[in-house]
């Protein structure tokens, strides 16, 4: 194996956020409110399964054992069976995973399971059909939650399901969502609203901390729980009177950067050191050959030069993120 890839910062990278299309059938408030505009005029060219096997296997060769397929929506890919066949069968790659909204699960995700899919998030913003509706803009909430049903049908032990807190409209809902994963091995993940460039006056309107939540949960007996190397950024709280788990991601706290281990890559093949970051690192010229990788290796290193210490998101500065599924989220 390749040397460990490593920032400046001691921090190492085990966790790869590998976007396949920027493009998605849902119009959320929060990411793309008027729907899906190529941000190219002529059609994008999203990479291939050959790019995504040489870009997937230089980061394993480099100790990453994490992999999350990520959009848009991943699974308007055609061929995202294949794409996660072709990931899960990267030699040091233990976890694959996949982030969703959902509503191709319940046709699709036993195939998913098959291919080497081992982790599912799945975004739901409301366990209310009309609050579900308000916030995607589609009347999907049946379909996602056959979905869910499918894949524990399917084998997967547990399905993360991620909703972003959003105040006045989601963020008074927390006895509903418990109640509903009090029974169920769900591991429900409220996630901050994050400041991106088009969403500036959403922001001001509906952000709200996951502090409260976090209050609520400590002053009833929910225990935080330990990370592993390649978990994400949630606070993972659990509770002896419930099968399903919390999870807290807050951007916004001090030293949320601290323990950062994942990079990204989009969907056009660029690396991304941050969500949040200013540029990207152009990859796909190197990913043409197999004979490329160890000049890829060196040029994914060397953007981790430039790998900064932190987001600064508390500042009001959102770096080049126009909007979540531009890069993946």
């Amino acid at each position: 194996m390749a040397k460990q890839f490593e920032d400046n910062y001691h921090r190492k990278f085990y966790y790869l956020r590998l976007s396949v299309t920027d493009v998605c059938n849902f119009k959320c408030t929060y990411c793309l409110p008027d729907g899906y505009h190529p941000q190219q005029k002529k059609k994008p060219s999203f990479l291939t399964l050959e790019e995504i096997q040489r870009v997937t296997g230089a980061f394993a060769q480099c100790g990453t054992s994490k992999v999350r397929i990520t959009g848009g929506e991943p699974s308007l890919r055609r061929d995202f069976t294949d794409i996660i066949r072709t990931v899960a069968e990267q030699p040091g790659i233990r976890k694959v995973a996949t982030t969703t909204n959902g509503y191709r699960m319940a046709r699709h995700v036993h195939e998913w399971r098959d291919a080497g899919l081992t982790n599912i998030n799945v975004s739901v913003d409301s366990l209310d059909p009309k609050m579900f509706y308000q916030i995607t803009g589609e009347n999907m909430f049946n379909q996602v939650m056959e979905g869910i049903d499918a894949a524990f049908d399917a084998g997967f032990e547990q399905v993360k399901v991620n909703t972003v807190l959003l105040k006045d409209l989601n963020s008074q809902q927390l006895p509903q969502f418990l109640n509903w994963i009090k029974t169920r091995p769900i591991q429900l993940r409220f996630i901050e609203l994050m400041q991106t460039g088009e969403m500036d006056q959403l922001f001001n309107k509906h952000h709200v901390s996951g502090v409260s939540i976090r209050n609520y949960l400590i002053a009833n007996g929910w225990v935080l729980k330990l990370k592993s190397n390649n978990d994400g950024p949630a606070q993972v709280f659990c509770h002896p009177d419930y099968q399903g788990e919390i999870g807290l991601i807050m951007p916004y706290e001090k030293d949320f950067c601290k323990s950062c281990n994942r990079l990204r890559v989009s969907a056009l093949g660029k690396l991304h050191l941050c969500l949040f970051g200013e540029h990207g690192v152009d990859l796909r010229d190197l990913l043409q050959q197999d004979e490329q990788r160890d000049e890829l290796i060196a040029r994914i290193q060397g953007g981790l030069a430039e790998k900064a210490v932190s987001h600064f998101l508390d500042e009001g500065n959102t770096g080049m993120t126009p909007n979540l599924a531009s890069i993946g989220g």
